[in-house]
């Protein structure tokens, strides 16, 4: 009797365990039992660490189809703003995107958006994403290991069985580069509510004449100049927003670093400078007669280094990128020139020092070479931008958690992220690149460099989606 009595006694804790277990399976029950005690029953958004598996064939794959589009012959890209190689690549993104389950949608200059609603919809998203476009003859990593890996990084937390608690969202910003248009982080500039640029658009051309809104408008987007005050998000949107990258520097590659953990932006500024001299025949005007617009250009560049070492910094450099002369003959006198200057620093003070000096020192020239300074124009002037603690933390995290050793690095190339900073809390992930080459046919990451950095993208997501 007694012995018939445990039995049933057992078999009736068995079923009601049974069935509480079941109970905690329906999110509605749960739901209810959380809501009347006031604190979660369980962490619908846990997952082991063990399950985050990266497709990283897969992703290679995507990364040498997606370079398949390009205006130049393999091995180099070149993908530029609204051109049908643009095009095809965005349409290459978002079947990524909606391959993956996200719900993607567009705005009126072509950033892209792919989104996984959470548990809470309601709540500000946690965002990632980098671009596509890519300069002449550049890489097939730059900006987009941030968009694809990005994806991936998504797949990894869905068949890790993730739920997150805040939607996350990938995003596909419009010309990073400033190839076409001469203006870099467009997308990101518009999403972080530039009225300035907006207006700027209206009338801006490229060297054929084409106009932004007519370019935009040949890709399906920008039906008209008021839709580009349309793209403006609102501070808050996001809860936070990280960007995984090549470093695009050969620091972590030299001293056998996984991943680095960004700080800071340098502050970019960009100038516009032009002189006019006397052109002239190259064998009939002797050297004392001359107003060479050419060596005055020269010299400015020459004072672009000397102001950037005097700077005492390592952190500040300076580039002449473009000398344009004309007439441009080998037996001509130059008569006007055109230079095209970049200088950075992660102190904006000290980087707008540089920039005035680099003003006097085009003042002084004319003077002494007797040229006119016809154009000296700042195009822009972009403060640093710091990456938020918690974020930082969060990556430190998940790399401590990954066994992956990491470094805290700054950034002194441009990123979409400089301006995302404006709009929420902003942190970037980077991985090793051969020699530190971009920009360049050579630009190359490993494939086991770049599933480290989707795993560690995907786990800090899932943290900073969770709370």
């Amino acid at each position: 009797m007694v012995q018939s009595m445990l039995l049933l006694i057992l078999t009736i804790t068995a079923v009601s365990a049974e069935q509480h277990q079941h109970q905690h399976d329906d999110p509605s029950i749960t739901a209810t039992m959380e809501q009347f005690s006031g604190y979660a029953i369980h962490e619908p958004h846990s997952f082991q660490l063990t399950s985050l598996s990266v497709d990283a064939q897969g992703l290679q794959n995507q990364i040498d189809e997606l370079a398949a589009l390009s205006d130049s012959p393999a091995p180099s890209v070149t993908r530029v703003l609204f051109t049908d190689k643009d095009v095809l690549g965005r349409r290459y993104v978002k079947t990524q995107m909606e391959l993956a389950g996200l719900s993607v949608r567009e705005d009126a200059v072509g950033n892209i958006f792919g989104r996984w609603d959470g548990l809470e919809p309601e709540l500000a998203a946690v965002a990632t994403g980098s671009h596509i476009d890519a300069i002449p003859y550049s890489g097939k990593y730059d900006g987009v290991l941030g968009v694809l890996g990005a994806i991936e990084a998504i797949r990894v937390l869905k068949r890790s069985g993730f739920k997150p608690k805040r939607p996350l969202e990938v995003i596909s910003f419009t010309s990073e580069e400033p190839t076409r248009f001469g203006i870099g982080c467009l997308g990101s500039r518009l999403l972080a509510g530039s009225e300035d640029l907006a207006n700027a658009l209206k009338t801006t051309t490229d060297i054929q004449n084409i106009s932004f809104l007519d370019a935009a408008r040949s890709a399906g987007y920008g039906k008209n100049e008021d839709d580009l005050s349309s793209v403006f998000l609102k501070k808050g949107t996001y809860s936070a927003f990280v960007e995984l990258h090549i470093e695009q520097g050969p620091i972590l590659e030299d001293e056998g670093i996984s991943i680095g953990i960004v700080t800071a932006i340098a502050a970019p500024a960009s100038l516009k400078v032009e002189f006019e001299g006397n052109g002239g025949h190259a064998g009939a005007v002797l050297m004392p007669n001359r107003n060479d617009a050419g060596l005055a250009a020269s010299e400015l560049a020459l004072a672009v280094e000397r102001h950037v070492l005097d700077s005492g910094s390592i952190d500040t450099v300076g580039t002449v990128g473009i000398l344009e002369l004309h007439p441009g003959a080998i037996n001509s006198i130059p008569s006007k020139s055109h230079l095209e200057i970049d200088t950075r620093d992660i102190d904006e003070e000290r980087r707008n020092q540089v920039v005035e000096k680099i003003h006097q020192s085009a003042i002084k020239i004319t003077k002494t070479r007797g040229v006119r300074l016809s154009d000296f124009r700042v195009i822009n002037q972009d403060p640093p931008a710091l990456s938020d603690e918690a974020v930082i933390k969060a990556v430190e995290t998940a790399t401590r958690e990954l066994n992956l050793t990491s470094k805290l690095i700054i950034s002194r190339a441009y990123h979409d992220s400089l301006f995302m900073a404006r709009l929420s809390p902003m942190g970037m992930i980077f991985i090793p690149c051969y020699k530190g080459y971009s920009h360049k046919p050579e630009e190359f990451a490993t494939i086991q460099d770049m599933s480290n950095g989707v795993k560690v993208l995907a786990l800090t997501l899932a943290k900073l989606s969770s709370q």
